[in-house]
């Protein structure tokens, strides 16, 4: 990874994009994006698409999502403490300790979530962390200086943490879920640009917004290309970190490779093709199953118009929905390495349907 590709991944990562609230975020995005893309399109609920050779017939995506898990202020006491409800799958157990930003029209506002000490919350009356009693602290006494500070009921609060290395092969932070597969798919345009290659369709470099919440900016721009072919890329779980059941949960560990899944949304054809390059670029791959949905926007490209032929491509990643979450370098070059070798591998006009 070069200086330039380095300052970027720290800098998206570090940004904030909660589920709603991805512009800023998505503008560092695209502003990186605009050296290795020919035009770009974005919606009116922030999900951006840039893309390589426009107007041709033959249209290409990969996709990543853009937001992050987070908190909505739901009330405010009169005694000037926070309480939330959750914007996607924030974690109220994890949440005791954490320190926040709240975002706010004059900026972010330093907060806390408070928590009383063990010895005055344990015994025959444990009090354990739950929706109905976390809560953050801005450091104010009455409502009315809380409301000054320009928070308000729909105010957003976001864990505060930062991208660093862990010992010498792995990255931990917040928001990896999914912002590090935005510099993925931005990775391959580099790619793309810095080799020259000369692509024979249209390629959307897709970055969506609100996949937390339900796929729902993937299901949004997806009706618009309407892509002949979409690769998704997402997290899934190192399930051989403690405390997972990989008989219920799977096989799949940081360090060995993408993990390539098997479910009614994958097209197998697409999925046949990933396989054969990356068994000829020598890439280790590693397998999922799910019985249903794959819980990702490749479930929205898959299912969208007359239906996308759509494959998805998961990084392994440790501790999911904290603000630890870890992957391995190994894993994020072999996904960026598979991305674009399928991608510049394709032939315009390829006909995955089964029966023709």
């Amino acid at each position: 990874m070069d200086k330039k590709s380095k300052a970027f991944l720290y800098n998206y990562l570090n940004n904030t994009s909660p589920t709603g609230f991805e512009v800023s975020g998505q503008k560092i995005w695209l502003d990186y994006m605009k050296a290795f893309c020919d035009d770009y399109i974005t919606d009116a609920y922030g999900s951006v698409a840039a893309i390589i050779n426009p107007g041709q017939k033959y249209k290409v995506v990969i996709e990543a999502h853009a937001d992050e898990i987070s908190w909505f202020v739901k009330y405010i006491s009169e005694d000037g403490y926070l309480y939330v409800t959750r914007n996607g799958g924030s974690d109220h157990m994890i949440a005791p300790s954490m320190r926040v930003n709240v975002l706010t029209e004059k900026g972010p506002v330093k907060g806390i979530f408070g928590w009383p000490a063990i010895h005055v919350r344990t015994g025959e009356k444990d009090i354990v962390p739950s929706m109905d009693n976390i809560f953050i602290d801005v450091g104010c006494a009455s409502k009315k200086e809380v409301e000054q500070l320009g928070i308000h009921v729909g105010s957003i609060a976001v864990f505060e943490d930062e991208l660093m290395e862990l010992h010498e092969h792995f990255y931990t932070g917040r928001a990896l879920d999914n912002r590090i597969g935005g510099f993925m798919i931005a990775e391959v345009a580099r790619k793309i640009k810095e080799n020259k290659k000369k692509l024979p369709f249209s390629l959307y470099i897709v970055n969506a917004v609100q996949e937390e919440i339900g796929l729902r900016g993937a299901e949004m721009i997806s009706r618009r290309i309407k892509p002949d072919v979409a690769i998704i890329t997402d997290v899934c779980h190192d399930t051989h970190s403690p405390l997972y059941d990989k008989k219920k949960q799977g096989d799949q560990k940081c360090g060995k490779g993408p993990v390539l899944t098997y479910g009614p949304a994958v097209q197998n054809n697409v999925l046949k093709m990933v396989i054969q390059v990356a068994e000829k670029q020598k890439i280790a791959f590693q397998r999922a199953a799910v019985s249903r949905s794959t819980g990702t926007d490749t479930d929205s490209f898959a299912y969208s118009g007359e239906g996308v032929p759509s494959a998805l491509i998961s990084l392994p990643l440790k501790y999911m929905h904290t603000t630890v979450e870890t992957i391995h370098k190994k894993d994020l070059q072999e996904v960026i390495d598979l991305m674009y070798a399928f991608v510049t591998q394709l032939k315009a006009g390829h006909d995955f349907r089964y029966i023709k």
